[in-house]
């Protein structure tokens, strides 16, 4: 059942099939509140998950405990987050196993450092570099507060195996000489700032994935890794689109159909992986 301190997510069903969700974090006193009126977290406490609840407005609320994509696009935010969606793709990109250790740069709103905290795992390590002091905070805090809810529901613990680290990356040469990194994942304006500091860190054949958001960006950062001759060949560059279908009810004969919006829902960015290589020796 729902205990005091967890997160809670309430969905209501408004107009046009649209869901509204609203992230809480339960506590005795509290109210949640809705377009369809208020419900006191009392009546949340002690509830299982899946339960529908009706709000003192007669709008219904389901329960239930949110999941980490969720949280991630609910939870307060700075910078714009890493969608789950392209997260998803970064993760395969990088092909993180658990008990890899894994650098981060740009902490943001600790999105990307919660995902890969899960991939991972208790025997990993993530390393999150922030140059923004206000942000190096957010993400922190962002993660503590995942991790203290995961402890109340669920009988595990959440791994606490990010360091979030407030530093530029470009004068972080010194801190990496002894570390050996699986794999790196560069989320900032400049990445290629950051690859002459990151790569003798990087195991060979490591996977150094970046996310950008546009082709401009993505223009730089290769003619850099070519000017400055890095070692690393360009695999891949993605466009990961995601557009969701309104399920329409029709008939008893076809009870739904599923209709594609017309519109994209989140935010399109490049993502591009690069392998480190071994130069040819001369």
């Amino acid at each position: 059942p729902f205990r005091a301190g967890e997160l809670a997510l309430a969905e209501v069903r408004r107009k046009h099939n649209t869901t509204l969700k609203l992230l809480c974090r339960l506590a005795a006193e509290a109210v949640l509140s809705s377009p369809g009126g208020l419900l006191p977290h009392r009546d949340i406490i002690g509830q299982l998950p899946g339960q529908v609840l009706r709000a003192s407005g007669g709008a219904r609320l389901l329960l239930r405990r949110p999941s980490l994509d969720e949280y991630v696009l609910l939870m307060p935010r700075g910078p714009t987050i890493a969608y789950p969606k392209d997260i998803s793709a970064l993760l395969m990109m990088m092909d993180i196993h658990p008990g890899d250790t894994v650098l981060e740069t740009g902490s943001g709103s600790g999105a990307l450092s919660l995902f890969l905290s899960r991939a991972v795992g208790p025997k990993g390590h993530v390393l999150s570099y922030e140059i923004r002091d206000d942000h190096h905070r957010l993400a922190k805090k962002n993660y503590r507060h995942w991790r203290s809810a995961w402890k109340i529901g669920h009988t595990d613990e959440w791994p606490d195996n990010v360091e979030f680290i407030l530093k530029d990356i470009s004068t972080a040469a010194a801190d990496l000489k002894s570390v050996t990194l699986d794999a790196v994942v560069l989320d900032m304006l400049k990445p290629q700032c950051a690859l002459p500091v990151v790569h003798p860190s990087l195991k060979q054949g490591g996977v150094c994935a970046v996310y950008l958001a546009n082709i401009t960006q993505v223009i730089d950062l290769l003619d850099t890794i070519r000017s400055c001759k890095l070692p690393f060949l360009c695999e891949r560059i993605i466009e990961v689109t995601h557009r969701s279908c309104d399920a329409a009810e029709t008939s008893r004969s076809v009870p739904y159909v599923a209709r594609p919006s017309h519109w994209q829902e989140a935010h399109s960015a490049f993502l591009i992986k690069l392998r480190k290589f071994r130069p040819q020796l001369s």
